[in-house]
């Protein structure tokens, strides 16, 4: 009896283990789609708000996430991209990570190389 009870208890504990851990790669997935699509976005800034924010829609499509919101002021772009996530018995859920990307320092107007 002791025995069965014990095992319930592991298999329980290696269960919930197990949904920490996929739950923990879909937010680390989230992030580095974030992170790579407000690189993407940043980088291509100059070249419209469209044309980046399609970059980094292309960008989280290949990094398996949705981009939720793409947002360009000047050279800074924001989004967000979220991550689909299905626990057998929980059901789906949706990973959300934001990111914001451009340079540490804007040019001054009357300058034409970074400030350090």
């Amino acid at each position: 009896m002791w025995g069965v009870a014990l095992m319930a208890l592991l298999m329980g504990m290696a269960i919930m283990i197990t949904y920490v851990g996929m739950a923990r790669v879909a937010r680390h997935r989230a992030q580095s789609a974030a992170d790579l699509s407000a690189l993407a976005a940043a980088r291509q800034s100059m070249s419209g708000s469209e044309y980046a924010c399609g970059q980094a829609k292309s960008l989280a499509a290949s990094n398996g996430a949705v981009l939720e919101r793409c947002s360009i002021e000047g050279v800074i772009a924001e989004v967000r991209v979220s991550v689909s996530l299905t626990l057998p018995g929980i059901g789906a859920r949706q990973v959300v990570s934001r990111a914001r990307a451009g340079p540490v320092r804007s040019l001054p107007p009357s300058r034409g190389r970074w400030l350090r």
